[in-house]
């Protein structure tokens, strides 16, 4: 398996920037890894959040103990401006993990380029 595709494949599935290390460029690895955690760390915050306010309407009694009833409650909240904010970290962590798939395909292609100038 070659470089690109070994570190094409760890940045799809495992996480984005991962590939990166495995190709000598820790910089780059580590700016991608920070940058996706944090917009996982916002998405995951606001999922809560959103599970929070559920709940305590719940306890409240506000909404009923029934599935159909918290559906339509989380269809309103989901349609609230807090929750259409949710939309941008979660644009932004799909783009940063196809740069990451993509730019760790790109560079290790040019490493097996140099790496098989070097043996001919």
């Amino acid at each position: 398996m070659t470089k690109s595709l070994k570190a094409a494949l760890i940045s799809a599935l495992v996480f984005p920037g991962f590939g990166h290390f495995l190709l000598k460029k820790p910089l780059q690895g580590l700016l991608l890894t920070v940058l996706a955690a944090l917009c996982l760390h916002f998405l995951l915050t606001s999922i809560y959040d959103l599970a929070q306010q559920l709940s305590l309407q719940i306890q409240q009694g506000k909404i009923a103990m029934d599935l159909g009833a918290i559906n339509q409650a989380l269809s309103q909240q989901a349609s609230t401006h807090e929750a259409s904010s949710m939309s941008i970290p979660s644009l932004l962590f799909i783009a940063l993990w196809l740069i990451g798939i993509i730019d760790s395909y790109r560079i290790g292609t040019e490493q097996d380029k140099s790496d098989n100038s070097i043996t001919d």
